[in-house]
């Protein structure tokens, strides 16, 4: 269900400031049609924090839409630090949601027996297969291979969006020893190449708004055992997402979609200022 490319999506903005439905309707479809694997709604690429709830399911019944024609695998941010919101909220999930990706509640650091006990919880009343994201550099949580391996053997526990800041020990120890049924998706761009490498089933990327064919094919490549191939396209499609990562995300990816012509503004939502002409410059020379 997790294998392959799934793009984040970015959250259009009209000139007036509202939420673009038809740009997401067009950026969905191109983002499919260059074979991606699935889309993510709702996540800190398109600016959750900023929508409100009615923008929110508005995004997701476009973007529901769009994955239903295409048979594609449409999966949600769910976004709590404690147990009983995250649930209420996965318990509000609409028809057409494959799977829901839930952050390790952050700020609070439970230690990781109450990381385990919240995502058995959450397993138990989801109506959708969970994606834990593991993001310690903004949760302030760590999570080891051990513990992902439990939760990943419990059968409503899909996989894991892995993005440590870097390949350490326990993507390692966790490669190594999956449980039946449970991927690991790269969710640190820069590092997507290695751990597709060492096994991961796919990535979340959100630099993968631009060729994503190109990241289509590196997964391809390293799955069909192709190192020559995936590593020549790694080295180059690392480039483009530093590039994309040299500002805020997803400003810089936004400046570029709209010089594409594929949104109609490059506008975000504060604290976060649209990337500087330079950023989105440089972006634009590292796309093939």
């Amino acid at each position: 269900m997790l294998r392959g490319i799934h793009v984040p999506l970015v959250t259009p903005f009209t000139p007036s400031g509202e939420v673009a439905a038809d740009a997401i309707e067009k950026l969905a479809s191109h983002m499919l049609d260059q074979g991606a694997a699935g889309l993510v709604a709702l996540g800190t690429t398109g600016e959750v924090a900023a929508l409100d709830p009615e923008e929110r399911a508005r995004v997701i019944e476009v973007c529901a839409r769009v994955c239903a024609q295409r048979q594609a695998l449409l999966t949600v941010g769910v976004t709590g630090n404690d147990t009983r919101s995250t649930a209420r909220a996965l318990r509000d999930l609409p028809d057409g949601v494959g799977a829901a990706l839930v952050t390790v509640p952050y700020f609070l650091r439970p230690g990781e027996r109450g990381v385990i006990a919240h995502f058995e919880a959450l397993a138990e009343e989801s109506p959708v297969p969970l994606v834990i994201y593991h993001i310690p550099y903004r949760t302030g949580q760590a999570v080891s291979a051990a513990t992902l391996r439990r939760l990943g053997a419990h059968p409503r526990i899909a996989g894991v969006k892995y993005a440590a800041g870097g390949i350490d020990q326990d993507a390692v120890d966790l490669l190594g020893d999956l449980p039946a049924g449970f991927e690991v998706l790269g969710g640190d761009d820069a590092f997507v190449s290695p751990l597709l490498a060492l096994g991961a089933g796919g990535g979340i990327l959100a630099s993968a708004h631009l060729e994503t064919a190109s990241f289509v094919e590196l997964a391809d490549a390293w799955q069909a055992g192709d190192a020559e191939r995936a590593r020549a396209l790694g080295h180059r499609l690392n480039k483009l997402s530093a590039a994309l990562f040299a500002e805020p995300n997803p400003t810089v990816i936004k400046g570029v979609l709209h010089a594409q012509g594929l949104i109609p503004t490059p506008d975000v939502r504060l604290p976060l200022v649209p990337a500087g002409a330079e950023a989105v410059s440089n972006a634009l020379a590292q796309v093939a």
